[in-house]
């Protein structure tokens, strides 16, 4: 099983999708692509878990303790975009299980690619 179907059309700024429609990924005036993270801390490994309400359901095995949560979303994102860290700052939840990132120096469509092909049970 996958995050979406292989059959996902973007348009220009719009997508027809799960992800965009749940409001999950939105485009902001600043550039940024924000996508909604709902995080399950220690969990026995790290993985995407589907979609959780407005939000992607990422497990990881990290505590949500001193930020440890945080830095580890943090990679898990810069590693699935091919992107460095500094592209992915945490706009909002810092001490929360729902959280908000900011991706810079992708486009929506290109962010979509790589979502499509992401199964729910890969160990990230």
């Amino acid at each position: 099983m996958r995050l979406m179907s292989p059959l996902t059309k973007v348009t220009g700024e719009k997508a027809d999708n799960p992800l965009v429609e749940r409001g999950c990924l939105t485009q902001g005036k600043d550039g940024c692509i924000y996508i909604n993270i709902y995080v399950q801390p220690r969990a026995s490994k790290n993985g995407f878990a589907g979609i959780h309400g407005k939000a992607l359901k990422i497990r990881i095995t990290a505590p949500p303790v001193d930020g440890k949560a945080n830095s580890m979303i943090i990679a898990i994102l810069a590693k699935l975009f091919r992107i460095p860290k500094s592209d992915i700052s945490l706009s909002s939840g810092g001490q929360n299980r729902n959280k908000r990132f900011c991706i810079s120096g992708l486009n929506l469509a290109e962010i979509l690619t790589v979502l499509e092909d992401v199964p729910l049970d890969l160990n990230v």
